[in-house]
């Protein structure tokens, strides 16, 4: 499975990310798109300008990565604008990117692609330090497939601005059928569930098989497998490392770097707690997300949307679905603001923080079409415990906008694009 033909027989769709990328070249000497596989990058860079017409070389290419261990600068003769794509496949490259960079100010612009996050890599930040900026593809939202310009939502959420809903309209999209599929490029043409399968049914084989050999050398694909299930099972919720260990048979250490593998290959984020030493008693571990809800889906054993509909996993599904949403949001403000959930020992929860500066906002998520009072308690608390916090919101699945409290508005899901 490769990026370059994810949507070969589709439409493109332009992201939402592509004028931050623009902006950034013109800047930085070396900018670095990283995502998971076929969420689209090698799509958007052979389509979008300037990047279509800067040199492109794939490490997918043999030849490209062979060329890479005997004479790397060759790869990009001639040329001053360079898109080096999977580049994870060969990090020793970095060295002469950075040689190329110091020893010329001004004359190269890289960008760097591949479905690892590099700034996980520790080799790869440390050869890039100083000269780099990174962003990360994510899958399609809502308002992407929708055609609809890049939003300013959160940046007028954290201005209080609640009426910035009142004219928008509430998409009729079933929420079950969205997060059962996932918001893949390559998915969007498919409109029953086989296809779907077999596609995610792949990725995976194709991931486990083929990506995670050449990034690290994993013991027992089979149990790498039973940790992505019990994860999937556990999306959306705090990840006690101790009880997956216990569940799935394998030792702590080894959780632990497959943790470490799923993350740095996109598929999955530790969503940190959010904590200012106000209140003492916080839990701090983190929770588990999946990048994409389809993915988490899949694993979890629901092969059509009734079922997800119907099953314990699919409120932190849904939350997973919100929070590529709100990443995707967040890369439209300078510097991107940072995510978390927050949660007291006494089991008060908001599921997402969203800090920008001096300035938070709080967002409950409900997978419920009917907004009510009690659903908003906990902002409330967290609002009387940060009441600099801009704004309360609660997401539901419903068409309602409804004021719940002086700064605490219930919108649907949707409106956030």
């Amino acid at each position: 499975m490769n990026d370059n033909h994810s949507q070969s027989e589709l439409n493109y769709k332009a992201r939402w990310i592509v004028p931050m990328l623009r902006a950034a070249v013109k800047e930085h000497p070396v900018v670095v798109l990283t995502g998971a596989r076929q969420v689209g990058k090698s799509t958007l860079l052979q389509r979008e300008s300037p990047f279509s017409l800067w040199q492109y070389s794939s490490l997918d290419d043999f030849e490209i990565l062979d060329l890479t261990q005997k004479d790397p600068q060759s790869i990009w003769a001639g040329s001053d604008n360079i898109i080096l794509d999977e580049v994870q496949k060969c990090t020793n490259l970095l060295n002469a990117v950075k040689i190329a960079v110091d020893s010329h100010k001004g004359k190269y612009h890289f960008l760097l692609s591949g479905s690892a996050n590099l700034i996980l890599m520790k080799k790869v930040s440390e050869s890039l330090a100083g000269r780099a900026v990174y962003f990360t593809l994510y899958p399609m939202t809502v308002g992407e497939l929708s055609e609809s310009p890049p939003p300013d939502t959160l940046k007028l959420l954290f201005e209080g601005k609640f009426n910035i809903f009142k004219s928008k309209k509430p998409s009729n999209a079933n929420p079950y059928d969205l997060m059962w599929k996932g918001f893949m490029p390559a998915l969007i043409s498919y409109s029953s569930p086989a296809p779907v399968l077999r596609w995610w049914d792949g990725y995976i084989s194709t991931y486990l098989e083929r990506d995670l050999r050449q990034l690290s050398q994993i013991e027992s694909l089979a149990d790498f497998r039973r940790l992505m299930i019990a994860l999937a099972l556990r999306c959306g919720q705090m990840l006690n490392q101790t009880e997956v260990a216990r569940d799935i048979g394998i030792s702590q250490p080894t959780i632990h770097r497959y943790l470490n593998l799923l993350e740095t290959t996109c598929l999955i984020e530790r969503l940190p707690a959010f904590f200012v030493n106000r209140t003492k008693r916080l839990i701090k571990s983190p929770k588990i997300m999946f990048v994409d809800s389809g993915l988490a889906s899949f694993l979890s054993g629901h092969y059509e949307s009734e079922s997800l509909a119907s099953s314990r996993e699919a409120g932190g599904i849904f939350e997973s679905m919100i929070y590529l949403h709100l990443k995707s949001l967040s890369q439209q403000l300078t510097p991107n603001p940072r995510i978390y959930y927050w949660r007291t020992v006494t089991g008060k929860e908001v599921d997402f923080v969203i800090e920008w500066g001096q300035k938070l906002l709080a967002l409950e998520v409900k997978l419920s079409d009917k907004p009510k009072y009690s659903d908003v308690e906990n902002l409330k608390l967290f609002l009387h415990e940060y009441p600099e916090t801009a704004a309360g919101i609660l997401l539901h699945t419903g068409n309602e906008i409804k004021v719940m409290h002086k700064k605490i508005i219930a919108i649907p899901w949707t409106l956030l694009n």
